[in-house]
Parts: C-alpha cells; sequence; structure tokens
C-alpha cells in the first residue's frame, strides 16, 4: 500500500457521488503467549491490515470496508451504494479538523518485544504465584499479551489525524487448596508501557487474594459498610460509565437520563473521563473520527455535569463532541465510549490509605471480588451479586466470608460512598480507588 492510500480512497468515494467522506485505516501486530503448570500452553502472533470508508449522501449513511488494498474502488462505490437503502438523517455529519493533544501511548519495548522474553515474562508470572504460596496448587488463565498498532482518520472536511500505540497487559487466576475446600482469585494488569508492569507482583498477588478466602465462614444478614477492592470497584463503575453514554441516553438506557445538574452519587467524589494520560490503555490524541480527546469532569462533587458524545450524538443534543467517538476497528462504525474513566476524591480530605478506611469500619465486609455483576440492570442500576472477601469487625479483618450477597441500586451504592483510597489502580480504561460505602445490604 502506497503512503497516498486513504487520499486515493477519498477521492474515488467524492468523485463518485459522497456528499462527505471518511477513510479510516488500521494495522496492528500481537503477540499473546498462555502458560500452565510451568509450561508455554499456547503462543499466537499475528498481524491484521484494514481499511474502511463512511460515506454521506444526501444524510444517508454508507459503509464498507476491507483487509486487502486493490479492493479500493469496489469499497468506495459499495459503501456508496449502500447509502441507497439507509434512511435519511439530519444528523449524519463528519467533524471538522482541530489540532490534538501530545500524549505518551507508545513503547518500543513492547511494539519490539520477542517471543523469547514474552515467554520469559510469563513464565515467571505463574511461577512467582506458585512461590508465594504452597497452597495455590494450579494456575488457570495465565498470560500475557502485547500489542502494537497505528491508525490514521482522514476525511472531506478536513481531517487528518495519525498515531500509533502500544498495549500489553499480563493476567493469571490461582486455585488455593486445603484438604476441604478451594478458592479462586484472579489479577491483571495493563499499560502502554511494559515498565508498567509487574509480572510477579501479580502472580503473588492472585496468589494472596486466593489464599486468604480459604475457611469462610457463613454470616448473618446486615445493613453495613462495604470496602470495595478497586477490581470490584471497576466493574461497578463500568456499568455506570454506560449510563454516561449519550448513545444510551437518546435511545432512553440510561439510569441517568433526565439528570443533568442533579446530584446523583456522593458530593465527596468526582468521575472525570481523560483521554490525555500518559501510558493509559484509554489514552490517545484523537477519538475514532479524528476528534481530539480531551479531559472532562462528567460527575463534579456529585452533580451530572453532561454526557460522552460522538459528533452525531452531539448534534443531535446541540452540543459539540466530546472526543468520544469508539469503533472496535476498520469494521464498524463510531459509537460512543469512555477514554480512561477514573474516580477521584473532591479533597485529600475524603482519602485515606487502606488501614485508616479499614479502621473506620465497626461492622462490616471487605469485598475482594463479586459473581454476576452481568447481570446487574444497566437502566435501571439495580443489581444482586455474590461476593468473597474478608470480615470486618471493630476496624480489623477477622476471617474469610462465604455464600454472600451484595444487593442494591448502583447509584446509591455511589451516593454513600464516605471515605476513598489513596491510590488509583486502572484496570483496562477504568481507574478507581479501594472505596468505603455505607448502608449496604450484606446477606448470607
Amino acid at each position: 500500500m502506497d503512503n497516498n492510500f486513504a487520499e486515493k480512497l477519498l477521492d474515488i468515494a467524492l468523485n463518485n457521488g459522497a456528499d462527505e467522506a471518511e477513510v479510516y485505516v488500521g494495522s496492528s501486530k500481537s503477540l499473546d503467549v498462555e502458560v500452565k503448570d510451568r509450561k508455554v500452553e499456547n503462543l499466537e502472533r499475528s498481524d491484521s491490515f484494514g481499511y474502511s470508508v463512511r460515506v454521506f449522501k444526501d444524510r444517508r449513511l454508507g459503509f464498507s470496508y476491507s483487509t486487502d488494498p486493490a479492493d479500493i474502488h469496489d469499497v468506495a462505490t459499495q459503501a456508496i451504494e449502500s447509502a441507497r437503502f439507509s434512511e435519511p438523517d439530519e444528523f449524519n455529519a463528519l467533524p471538522g479538523s482541530a489540532p490534538g493533544s501530545d500524549v505518551k501511548i507508545f513503547d518500543p519495548g513492547v511494539a519490539s518485544i520477542s517471543e523469547k522474553d514474552a515467554i520469559r515474562l510469563s513464565l515467571s508470572l505463574e511461577q512467582a504465584a506458585f512461590d508465594q504460596d504452597n497452597r495455590i496448587k494450579k494456575t488457570r488463565n495465565a498470560g500475557s499479551s502485547f500489542r502494537s498498532g497505528s491508525v490514521r482518520i482522514l476525511n472531506s472536511k478536513g481531517v487528518d489525524a495519525a498515531y500509533s500505540s502500544t498495549s500489553c497487559s499480563a493476567g493469571i487466576m490461582t486455585v488455593a487448596e486445603n484438604s476441604s475446600e478451594s478458592q479462586m482469585a484472579s489479577e491483571y494488569d495493563s499499560s502502554r508501557f511494559l515498565s508498567d508492569i509487574d509480572f510477579e507482583e501479580i502472580g503473588r498477588n492472585a496468589s494472596i487474594r486466593a489464599a486468604q478466602l480459604l475457611g469462610g465462614k457463613k454470616i448473618k444478614p446486615v445493613k453495613g459498610w462495604a470496602l470495595l477492592d478497586p477490581s470490584v470497584v471497576a466493574e461497578f463503575l463500568g456499568i455506570l460509565s454506560s449510563a454516561l453514554s449519550s448513545e444510551a441516553v437518546q435511545k432512553k438506557k440510561s439510569m441517568l437520563a433526565g439528570k443533568t445538574g442533579e446530584q446523583v452519587i456522593s458530593n465527596r467524589i468526582n468521575i472525570i473521563d481523560s483521554g490525555l494520560l500518559d501510558g493509559k490503555v484509554g489514552s490517545r490524541p484523537f477519538d475514532a473520527e479524528g476528534v481530539p480527546t480531551t479531559e472532562k469532569i462528567m460527575i463534579g462533587n456529585g452533580i451530572l455535569k453532561g454526557f460522552l458524545h460522538n459528533t452525531y450524538t452531539s448534534l443531535k443534543d446541540n452540543t459539540v463532541s466530546t472526543g468520544n467517538a469508539v469503533r472496535g476497528g476498520f469494521t464498524g462504525i463510531p459509537g460512543v465510549g469512555p477514554t480512561n474513566l477514573y474516580i477521584s476524591a473532591v479533597s485529600d480530605d475524603f482519602r485515606r490509605d487502606i488501614a485508616g478506611l479499614t479502621g473506620m469500619i465497626d461492622l462490616g465486609i471487605y469485598v475482594t471480588d463479586t459473581m454476576g455483576m452481568h447481570t446487574a440492570n444497566p437502566i435501571s442500576g439495580d443489581y444482586s451479586v455474590g461476593a468473597s472477601g474478608l470480615w470486618i469487625e471493630k476496624g480489623s479483618f477477622t476471617y474469610p466470608v462465604k455464600e454472600v450477597v451484595i444487593s442494591g441500586n448502583i447509584l446509591d451504592l455511589f451516593s454513600n460512598i464516605v471515605m476513598i483510597g489513596r491510590d488509583i489502580r486502572f484496570y483496562g480504561n477504568i481507574g478507581t480507588p479501594y472505596v468505603l460505602a455505607g448502608n449496604i445490604d450484606i446477606s448470607g
């Protein structure tokens, strides 16, 4: 493919009758390693390339894509032809050009990692899990991934945005066993930079989390405090993130619809979306339409400030894009989603270290994992999920608990937050601290 490929495709689309046209070109390479029982279970290397064209003709949407550069003429004409069969929509339009911000998202060490080094790191992940505790008898889903890629977006309104990025991740599930039971726990981390990932620490932490659940006891129902592990908070925030999408609001599928300017969660926290955090996997200088990404407070002091937008939803709501167009690659058209969404305290008065958070609890539970979070209702916000963790009495961890259920409403949960941890941990593009929330229904 020559360097002028995108320009040629754009010209063909416009010369064949498109009123507006956009070209999206993406290429990537990946290396995935799975290990089990201290041996390589699977190693897979792949390379991909593809491109698409999105056109508007008489406000009708047309779209086509291919992996073969030789299909350039067919892709353009098929996109225009497909527009004939779609309904006109006055909000179908492309964004204009604007300068993007500089953000560090490329690591040559990830892009050039050898299979030998990838295997070594993956094996060290599993070995550290076994070395941490002799009650760890086996592991599941142990491995790592390394990816690099480039994206270019070109449209007829002046957008010409391009960037290269990398990402790497490591994860493991460990199984702790004693004579009468077994318990599982997982640990995961990801970043744009290899130096951010401590493979051995991931393995050790997964072992600690699994072993500490052995010997669990049942508890009586109580309404009390819940100290939520960052991994658990990330699951709840992931559900709340869908409610911040203007697309969900416009489709009447958001628990936050119609609540702009209202107090929706605790006034002690902010929820922020930012595509400009160096090294985070949700960061990029432009969104999937070539609109610059930004940092914005979505919920400030508990008050809903607005929603995430792409070009289409912003026109529909008579506002501007927030730089939150997302797409799964060259095979799809843009939707709406967060860049990096994270929780922050409004002041240091509402931050504590883990000991300080635990010390505030007279009676409650430290939730380390949940089961069935997919059953939570993203529209109403209601949830009822299984939970694992440790019982807390008078500020101290006492014993592991089993067969626990926590239930309620996600907005109520976030409204009952009184304190958060000092450090934010990212799980993919969702960043969360420890969270201490009161008035939680905890049942055995």
